[in-house]
C-alpha cells in the first residue's frame, strides 16, 4: 500500500475535526431549541384543572340558603336599596340607622332588644336579615320568587304580596344566624316573640299573649295564614 504523505493526513484530520465539531454544535442547538420550547409552551387545556379549563365568566349569583335550613339573604337585583329595607351584612336589632330596623313596629322592636340583651349574656347576637320592607322591595322579592320557584302558587309559600306582607307592615323580622333563631325558639315566648311559619324558622312576630300562654301553633307556610290571603 502506498504511504500517505503527512500533509494529506493532517488535512484529512482537520476535515474530520470540522465535520465532527459541526455535528456536535448542530445537535446541541437542536436539543437547546427543543428544551426551550417545552418550557415556554403552556400545557394543553386537557392537562389543566377543570376549574381553570372552564372558568365561569358570568355574574356571581346570590347564594341563598336551602329552604328550611337557614335564613335567606334578601338581596335584590334591582334598583331598591337601604331606604326600601335592604339590609347589609352584620346589622343588629340595635342599628337604628337602617330603615329595616328603625321602621319596625315599636313594640316588636322593644321585645327584640330585650331578648337580644338577654341572649348576649349567652354569647348570641341578633342579626337582622330582613325587617321592614317597602312595597317596592316586597314586590321585587315576589317577582324573583316566582322566577325561582316557577309559579305564583309555589312562590306564595315563601313570599307574600306587598298588600299582605307583615314585613311591609313592620310587624315581622327575619333573624339571621341559626344560633339566634335557635335561642328564640327556646326562649322567645318569654318576650312574646314567636316563630309563625314552620318552614321559616327565621321569621318572628310579636304575640304578647305568648308571655303567659306560650306561642300559638305554627302555620306550615304563609299560604295557610289567613292574613296573607286577604
Amino acid at each position: 500500500m502506498p504511504e500517505i504523505p503527512p500533509t494529506t493526513r493532517k488535512s484529512s484530520r482537520k476535515i474530520y475535526w470540522f465535520i465532527g465539531t459541526g455535528l456536535m454544535v448542530t445537535i446541541a442547538l437542536i436539543v437547546s431549541a427543543l428544551g426551550h420550547q417545552s418550557h415556554s409552551s403552556p400545557p394543553s387545556i386537557s392537562s389543566w384543572p377543570s376549574s381553570a379549563a372552564s372558568p365561569s365568566n358570568g355574574p356571581r349569583e346570590e347564594q341563598r340558603a336551602a329552604p328550611g335550613k337557614h335564613p335567606p339573604r334578601r338581596v335584590p337585583r334591582g334598583p331598591v336599596g337601604e331606604s326600601d329595607g335592604v339590609v347589609p351584612d352584620d346589622v343588629t336589632v340595635f342599628d337604628d340607622a337602617f330603615p329595616a330596623v328603625a321602621n319596625l313596629d315599636p313594640r316588636l322592636l322593644t321585645a327584640l332588644r330585650q331578648a337580644a340583651s338577654e341572649a348576649a349574656d349567652d354569647g348570641t347576637k341578633f342579626y337582622v336579615n330582613s325587617g321592614w320592607r317597602s312595597p317596592a322591595y316586597q314586590n321585587q322579592l315576589l317577582r324573583e320568587a316566582v322566577s325561582k320557584y316557577g309559579s305564583e302558587k309555589e312562590a306564595a309559600r315563601w313570599v307574600a304580596t306587598a298588600a299582605t306582607s307583615l314585613h311591609v307592615k313592620g310587624k315581622a323580622v327575619d333573624i339571621g344566624r341559626p344560633d339566634a333563631a335557635e335561642w328564640l325558639s327556646k326562649q322567645g315566648a318569654e318576650y312574646g316573640l314567636c316563630q309563625i311559619y314552620r318552614n321559616e324558622p327565621w321569621h318572628y312576630e310579636l304575640r304578647t299573649n305568648a308571655i303567659a300562654q306560650g306561642c300559638p301553633r305554627m302555620y306550615a307556610n304563609p299560604t295557610q295564614d289567613p292574613r296573607t290571603q286577604q
